[in-house]
C-alpha cells in the first residue's frame, strides 16, 4: 500500500496485508511445514519444535528480508537461510525440507487473503444492512428513473436501492464462496523429495493452516488466485455502482441526496463533496486494475518466469482495495440524507409517480433476498 492508503483503506484491512502480517503468514507456513512433516515421520520432532521456536515474527525484519531477497527474487530464500542460521545444527537441516519458495509464498498469500476477506466481509455486512434499510424506507419513494442520463420512467428510490442490495448481497455470497487452498508441490510439483509420505505431509500441512488440501500442486495453475481476485473484483463493482449513483444524485443541480458528513473544499467552503462515494469509486477502480494483473496471464510450464512475481503485491493491493470500497459505501449510505421532496419535484411533467408498482415490488424482492442470507 502507497502513502494515501489512509485516505483509502480502514486500518485493520491495512494491517491484514501489511508487510508484517506477510511476515507472520510466511513464518506460520514454515512451522506448519515441519510440524506436519513431524507427524508423518518425516522430520525428527525435536528439530520441528526447534523450528517452531524460531517462528517468531519479532525475530525477523520483513523489509531486510525483501532487501536480500533482490538477488533470489523473493523473500522466502533469505528467510530459510535467517531461520536455519537460528535453528540450529541438528535441526537446520529440516527447515523447509522438501519444499519450494512458491508453495511458502503461495500458502502464506492464502492466510493473509482469509484473515482479509473475514475483514472484507464485515463490511459488506454493514454495507448490505444500509442498502436494505434505504430499501425498505423508501419502497414507495418516487423517483425519476433515468437511461443515458436523460428522465426515463417512473421507478422508487427502493427500488434502486434494492438493486444495490442484490449486487451487494450477490457479490458477498461469491466472496464466501471462494476456496483458500494450501499449496505444496516441492521444486517441480512432484513432491518427489518427501517419497511416499508426500501425500501424507500434504494432507497434514493443510490440516495446520486451515486450508483447503488440493488435488494437484497449482504452482502453474492460478486457479485459486483468478477465483479469489474475480470475487473481489465484483465486490468493487458493486461498491462503485453505489459510489457512482450517489455521486450523481449528489449534483447540485439534482440535489436528491447528500452524504452527512461531506468532503470540504480549500477552496470553496459551500460545498459539501459526496467523498465516501468517490472513495468508493476510486477503490474499485484500482482493485479493477489489480484483479487484472491476477487473472490476466497462463503460467509457463511447471514455473512462472515473471508472472507469479507480479502477484504479490496486486493480490495485497486488491484485497484491500475492495475492502477499502466497502467501507467507504457503507459509511456513504449509513449516513445518507434523502430528499424525497427533492425527488418528486425534480420528476418531469410527463412521469406518472403513482405507476410504481412493479418498482416496489421488486424492491420487496431485493429485501426478501437480502433476509435469505442475513
Amino acid at each position: 500500500m502507497t502513502t494515501f492508503a489512509p485516505i483509502f483503506v480502514p486500518a485493520p484491512l491495512r494491517d491484514a496485508v501489511s508487510d508484517d502480517a506477510w511476515l507472520v503468514a510466511l513464518l506460520d507456513v514454515e512451522r506448519a511445514l515441519a510440524h506436519a512433516e513431524s507427524l508423518a515421520g518425516v522430520v525428527p520432532a525435536a528439530a520441528a519444535a526447534a523450528i517452531a521456536d524460531c517462528c517468531a515474527p519479532e525475530l525477523y525484519d520483513i523489509a531486510e528480508l525483501c532487501e536480500q531477497g533482490r538477488a533470489s527474487g523473493n523473500p522466502v530464500e533469505p528467510l530459510v537461510r535467517a531461520l536455519r542460521a537460528r535453528a540450529g545444527d541438528d535441526a537446520a537441516p529440516y527447515v523447509h525440507f522438501g519444499t519450494t519458495t512458491q508453495d511458502v509464498l503461495d500458502s502464506a498469500s492464502m492466510l493473509v487473503a482469509r484473515r482479509a476477506c473475514e475483514l472484507i466481509d464485515e463490511q459488506l455486512a454493514g454495507l448490505a444492512a444500509a442498502c436494505a434499510r434505504l430499501t425498505e424506507e423508501h419502497r414507495s419513494t418516487p423517483l425519476a428513473a433515468r437511461t443515458l442520463l436523460q428522465q426515463a420512467v417512473a421507478t422508487t428510490f427502493g427500488a434502486k436501492t434494492g438493486g444495490w442490495l442484490v449486487a451487494v448481497v450477490e457479490a458477498q455470497a461469491r466472496l464466501t464462496e471462494v476456496g483458500f487452498a494450501a499449496q505444496l508441490g516441492g521444486a517441480a510439483g512432484t513432491l518427489a523429495s518427501l517419497g511416499r509420505q508426500a501425500l501424507e505431509v500434504l494432507r497434514l500441512f493443510a490440516r495446520e493452516l486451515e486450508l483447503e488440501e488440493p488435488v494437484v500442486p497449482w504452482h502453474a495453475h492460478r486457479g485459486p488466485v483468478a477465483e479469489l481476485a474475480a470475487a473481489l473484483d465484483a465486490v468493487a463493482l458493486a461498491c462503485a455502482k453505489i459510489g457512482l449513483d450517489v455521486v450523481l444524485l449528489a449534483q447540485t443541480e439534482v440535489g436528491e441526496v447528500s452524504e452527512a458528513a461531506g468532503g470540504v473544499s480549500t477552496a470553496m467552503p459551500h460545498k459539501r463533496n459526496p467523498m465516501r462515494a468517490v472513495c468508493a469509486r476510486a477503490c474499485a477502480r484500482l482493485a479493477h486494475a489489480n484483479a487484472g494483473v491476477l487473472t490476466g496471464g497462463e503460467h509457463e510450464h511447471e514455473r512462472a518466469a515473471g508472472h507469479w512475481h507480479a502477484e504479490w503485491s496486486a493480490l495485497s493491493d486488491l484485497l484491500a482495495l475492495s475492502g477499502g470500497a466497502a467501507n467507504a459505501a457503507r459509511e456513504c449510505l449509513e449516513g445518507l440524507e434523502v430528499d424525497t421532496a427533492r425527488m418528486r419535484a425534480n420528476m418531469s411533467g410527463d412521469l406518472d409517480a403513482g405507476d410504481t408498482g412493479s418498482a416496489e415490488a421488486f424492491a420487496d424482492r431485493a429485501l426478501a433476498r437480502y433476509r435469505e442470507t442475513a
